[in-house]
């Protein structure tokens, strides 16, 4: 870890390395916020560190480019962003790209090859779940699932029916895929039963010599609650995935995604990245940079309002349940929640009396909460997923994870909080 995570022994937290962590102001003739760096290329000192620089990219010298040569390889601000993205979630590397779903794409094609099988929790976001089955089955690669809740025992039940199906193709389960909380049910996954199932499955595998397999990460998304409020690696999992357009970016101005995990985890999904391009271009890598400072004040603020609004929803006759964090009833998943979450966040969903119509009329009365996909940005968002962003997904898929009619999505951000809840109260009146 740099130098300048400690001070006199003691470990600074994140929302203070946010200020300054992997940038010398000395280096830009004192700026003291770095600059954007629009180049495309970048000189050598020395044809010898050209060279040098190369071998890393290419792997023929492990560690990687030890300067700058490209910006299709790596660049000062999304260096700096990447160093910065490592420290909220405790891991040893993170990788910026241009959008989430370019990040979940990459990571998934480093990983996943003929024959191979993806398992999975359910639901996911919807385009996750569609590159998975629609795209990446053209190549060979299945999947099988498990519900958000599932215990170990279900969980090992189908990583073993998966490691059987890849067996028969000369394959091998190359990947646990989570999203938790699940979108947009708020669902939550068991990253502990999921490790210790994976380890358990791999360690019977190879003990009966039917697999040498013993490198199959657990990545999940944890844009819902990260970084602020779950830290996925500290129960089991090896790599972390967000759109960093959600809370991270924070005010609904720019795409774009990352990952991060211990080096092992990705520095293969960085050699696929170098040759494929898709990483985070300096502008917005700047702007994200500007949104770290401001991510916990941010949240905090949103998570306060997100528990008086829900407060106010529980209770409304027109409502009939909430995918609320703060407000679980299930035994199950407050057990996970109690180990796994610092927080309840501030996107949930609410389930309306009635149907689509209703839903729509909700949504179109609205007045501070803007009718809109996405999440996690200063103002507060309101959509229907079931047609909106869960459009794609066949309708007895979407019935059997709980994507009703009646279901819309929240996000809470930053306004006044009796403001919403007067907003709100009004929509509800228009049902």
């Amino acid at each position: 870890m740099a130098k300048d995570t400690k001070i006199a022994g003691r470990e600074l937290k994140p929302s203070t390395l946010m200020m300054g962590h992997g940038y010398d102001p000395v280096l830009s003739e004192g700026s003291l916020k770095p600059p954007i760096f629009l180049t495309s290329t970048f000189a050598f000192p020395s044809a010898a560190d050209g060279k040098r620089h190369f071998e890393g990219i290419t792997g023929k010298r492990p560690g990687g480019a030890e300067g700058l040569v490209y910006s299709r390889f790596n660049a000062p601000n999304q260096e700096i962003l990447e160093d910065r993205l490592a420290i909220w979630d405790g891991a040893e590397e993170a990788l910026s790209f241009s959008s989430g779903m370019t990040a979940i794409c990459v990571l998934m094609l480093t990983y996943a090859a003929q024959g191979d099988v993806i398992v999975h929790s359910g639901p996911l976001y919807a385009a996750s779940e569609g590159f998975v089955a629609k795209w990446l089955s053209k190549f060979g690669v299945a999947w099988l699932d498990f519900p958000a809740g599932a215990t170990r025992a279900q969980i090992e039940d189908v990583l073993t029916k998966a490691h059987a199906q890849a067996a028969e193709n000369g394959g091998k389960v190359c990947m646990i895929y989570l999203e938790s909380p699940a979108n947009p049910t708020n669902a939550l996954v068991d990253v502990e039963a999921v490790k210790a199932a994976r380890d358990a499955v791999l360690g019977a595998q190879v003990a009966e010599g039917g697999s040498t397999n013993q490198e199959c990460p657990i990545a999940i998304d944890n844009t819902f609650l990260g970084p602020l409020w779950a830290r996925p690696i500290d129960q089991g999992a090896d790599i972390v995935v967000y759109s960093l357009t959600k809370y991270v970016g924070g005010h609904s101005d720019l795409v774009a995604g990352s990952i991060a995990g211990a080096e092992k985890w990705i520095t293969p999904v960085r050699m696929l990245r170098n040759t494929m391009g898709g990483i985070c271009d300096p502008n917005t890598a700047w702007m994200l940079l500007r949104s770290l400072e401001t991510v916990e004040l941010r949240m905090q603020r949103a998570g306060e309002n997100a528990a008086k609004v829900c407060d106010y929803l529980k209770a409304h006759p027109k409502v009939v349940g909430l995918g609320y964090l703060g407000m679980i009833e299930d035994a199950r998943q407050q057990d996970i929640y109690n180990r796994h979450c610092k927080g309840a966040g501030s996107t949930f969903s609410l389930l309306l009396r009635g149907g689509e119509a209703e839903c729509f009329r909700f949504l179109d009365s609205l007045r501070i909460a803007k009718l809109a996909v996405s999440l996690g940005g200063t103002e507060t968002l309101a959509s229907h997923p079931a047609s909106m962003t869960h459009l794609s997904v066949p309708d007895g898929r979407k019935a059997e994870l709980g994507i009703s009619d009646n279901l819309v999505r929240i996000s809470v951000g930053i306004e006044d909080a009796d403001d919403l809840i007067a907003d709100f109260q009004q929509a509800l009146e228009a049902v």
